[in-house]
């Protein structure tokens, strides 16, 4: 878990514990809960200091990109340079370039820009929303690790595809994000229209944006992982605003 937190986060580990990052993946959607849990304290702290909602909104999307540092925002930016290629063949060679093309940096706006606009809209639920969309996005991160081929003989990601050896290390991520909306029925006063909505949308958005991946490229490497996860953060965001 310590390693999890290191490689999927900025957030300190003492340098005394011994980190073993083989089967980091599978802890993946609990970091989500954990990262989503500190931006819902920011979030109330600032409420509490009557921030005006958008600037609150733009100040958990900032605080959310630099709790992870960027890694997974880094990796839907590479992403959409490599898709943007007309040949298959070059997309991962693009993908593997440090430089940020056109494509990227747009795909990186429209992140952003649909994540703070979600969450302008959200005027309630905030915090299960935010717990909901970190934890769904690394949930659909695992999925697209186990079901699909990684396309790199090494990479950041090519650990993660190597100690993946069940789907049933699927079943505690899943377990946690349902678990998110059991809560929000329980709180929303009875409502469970919510509690559905988002446990449905986010198991759909997950599974889907891996499996487009996976069409577009014919599996997935590091940073398609990063990018499964930042779209299903912002898209299942969106939804639940709309909800």
């Amino acid at each position: 878990m310590a390693a999890a937190i290191a490689f999927y986060t900025c957030l300190p580990v003492p340098l005394s514990w011994t980190l073993e990052f083989r089967g980091i993946a599978r802890f993946a959607p609990l970091v989500g809960l954990g990262v989503g849990a500190l931006l819902a304290l920011f979030d109330a702290l600032l409420h509490l200091l009557d921030m005006p909602i958008l600037t609150r909104s733009v100040l958990i999307v900032g605080i959310w990109i630099a709790i992870t540092g960027g890694l997974h925002l880094d990796g839907a930016m590479d992403t959409a340079d490599g898709l943007a290629v007309q040949d298959p063949q070059r997309r991962l060679e693009v993908m593997a370039d440090s430089r940020t093309g056109a494509f990227g940096t747009i795909a990186a706006i429209a992140i952003i820009l649909l994540k703070t606009a979600a969450l302008n809209d959200l005027d309630s639920s905030r915090a299960i929303a935010l717990m909901a969309a970190a934890t769904w996005g690394r949930w659909g991160q695992l999925v697209a690790i186990a079901r699909y081929p990684y396309l790199k003989a090494t990479g950041k990601g090519a650990f993660h595809k190597e100690s993946m050896h069940s789907p049933w290390d699927l079943l505690p991520g899943l377990a946690i994000a349902i678990a998110l909306s059991v809560i929000q029925g329980s709180v929303g006063g009875g409502d469970w229209s919510l509690a559905i909505g988002m446990a449905s949308a986010g198991s759909a958005i997950a599974i889907l944006t891996g499996a487009w991946f996976n069409q577009q490229l014919g599996g997935h490497t590091g940073d398609t992982y990063g990018a499964v996860v930042e779209w299903t953060e912002a898209l299942l965001l969106c939804v639940l605003a709309g909800f």
